[in-house]
């Protein structure tokens, strides 16, 4: 049931029920030629416009966005598996990136005074070209807007090579810019891989955003570097969510099951690695295995479904690969750790224990539904295990002490630690890594200026 290719193109497929949906064929070589010249006439005209214009024009994308909520959303629910519920969630939060820009971006790429011995001096922000975003599936539609909105508002095109299950949210979001007066700056496009390529080194291009695999990502960048453009990676993550003594248990608890279950486990920021202080343990294992239990896998577009299919059937036989491992390596499967017998890409959601640093359930990210209890002999010991990983995205930390947790968020080795909440991403906070996560920023001023010409002047 993955996506079958061919030569020419892609079909989609319902990961709830394992139906062909539509085909996409790839574009043309001469397609792709046409594309680009009408991005770069369109950016020439983009660029030109005021702020407060092209501003507008990003007001009206994110008011068509809200009218058409429920047609975006159960597109990415039937692509791939998203529940409903959470789709709409995804349409109003892409719409509340544009609301953010639109209040703040003024501010951001006023021109900036410096001190200079003689004379006076100071930065403006120029946009720098069109820029190629290779995006992923789990969000269809926010890791794209989010990535765009920045780029366009100061001055650049973008074109957007979306994940090939979820083409049909890529077109939406071309039929929407059309809507907008958009089109020549917004373009989702179906490339393949060697297309694709090709387009990150063709001179019009000026710089890469990639949100996927280590492997995708660490590829793309390194044809971007052979041809002297800039690259912001954002590539996953194996997130610690610390459970300390002093944490308030049932908060955390709860607090754990969204981190992980949310979305088929299936999101970059999930808390994949539960590190838990060794006095509270057994009773947070009790707690989080009991409504672990009670959680049910239902059809995806019911309005209160909470997990449905992962995204593609060869995911979840990826997944279950890793599990099996994992408990062959000594883990303690404590439920579930099966893959459903129906049509789709269903798994059964599920808790392994006993995990140790040499397990493949905490070297590698498990992107699903299963959660990896770990156990600390102490404070020290969660922050060596938090730290021992590849990757660095974000983490949670739980503790009602307030000065331990900001001691021990500056040690925490991630872009970001959120102190008893969930890792959440938020137009007014930066979202990146370090390590094997990537490196850039995405969002707020960080993200508005990654692309752009932060130009000195300086007069005497």
């Amino acid at each position: 049931m993955t996506s079958p290719h061919s030569d020419d193109g892609v079909s989609t497929v319902n990961p709830a029920n394992g139906e062909t949906l539509n085909y996409y064929p790839f574009l043309s070589d001469s397609a792709v030629h046409d594309t680009l010249r009408q991005v770069e006439r369109g950016y020439e005209g983009w660029r030109a416009k005021s702020l407060g214009a092209r501003l507008d024009l990003l007001h009206r994308f994110a008011t068509r966005l809200r009218e058409r909520k429920d047609e975006l959303a159960r597109m990415a629910t039937l692509e791939m598996g998203k529940t409903i519920s959470s789709a709409r969630t995804e349409i109003e939060k892409c719409a509340s990136v544009i609301d953010w820009y639109g209040q703040h971006a003024p501010a951001l790429l006023r021109d900036k005074p410096m001190t200079v011995p003689v004379g006076k001096a100071y930065l403006s922000y120029a946009p720098t070209g069109i820029v190629l975003a290779v995006m992923p599936w789990n969000f269809p539609y926010w890791q794209i807007i989010r990535a765009a909105v920045p780029i366009l508002v100061g001055g650049n095109g973008f074109i957007v090579k979306p994940a090939e299950n979820t083409l049909g949210c890529g077109e939406l979001l071309n039929e929407i810019a059309r809507e907008c007066d958009l089109d020549d700056v917004f373009m989702s496009v179906n490339l393949s891989r060697e297309q694709t390529a090709h387009v990150i080194a063709d001179s019009r291009i000026s710089g890469v955003t990639v949100t996927g695999s280590v492997r995708a990502g660490r590829i793309l960048a390194g044809i971007a570097g052979q041809n002297g453009k800039k690259s912001l990676l954002e590539l996953g993550g194996s997130d610690p969510f610390i459970v300390l003594a002093t944490a308030n248990l049932d908060k955390a608890v709860d607090a754990a099951i969204a981190a992980r279950f949310a979305n088929c486990g299936q999101v970059c920021i999930a808390a994949k690695r539960i590190i838990l202080e060794a006095p509270i343990a057994e009773a947070f294992a009790q707690k989080f295995l009991e409504k672990a239990r009670s959680l049910t896998l239902q059809a995806p577009l019911s309005d209160d479904a909470f997990i449905g299919p992962m995204a593609r059937a060869d995911l979840r036989d990826g997944l279950h690969e890793q599990v099996r491992r994992s408990i062959s390596e000594g883990a303690q499967l404590l439920l579930g750790g099966k893959a459903v017998d129906r049509p789709g890409a269903w798994y059964e959601p599920t808790v392994l224990a006993g995990i140790t640093r040499h397990m493949t359930a905490f070297k590698e990210e498990l992107f699903g539904p299963v959660a990896c209890l770990i156990e600390a002999r102490d404070v020290e010991h969660a922050i060596s295990l938090a730290n021992d990983s590849a990757y660095g995205l974000g983490a949670s930390l739980w503790t009602e002490d307030a000065a331990l947790a900001q001691t021990l968020a500056q040690r925490i080795e991630t872009g970001g630690v959120f102190i008893n909440r969930i890792t959440a991403s938020d137009p007014a906070l930066p979202i990146g890594g370090v390590k094997a996560s990537g490196y850039g920023r995405e969002l707020t001023e960080l993200g508005l200026h990654e692309f752009m010409n932060i130009k000195t002047v300086w007069a005497c």
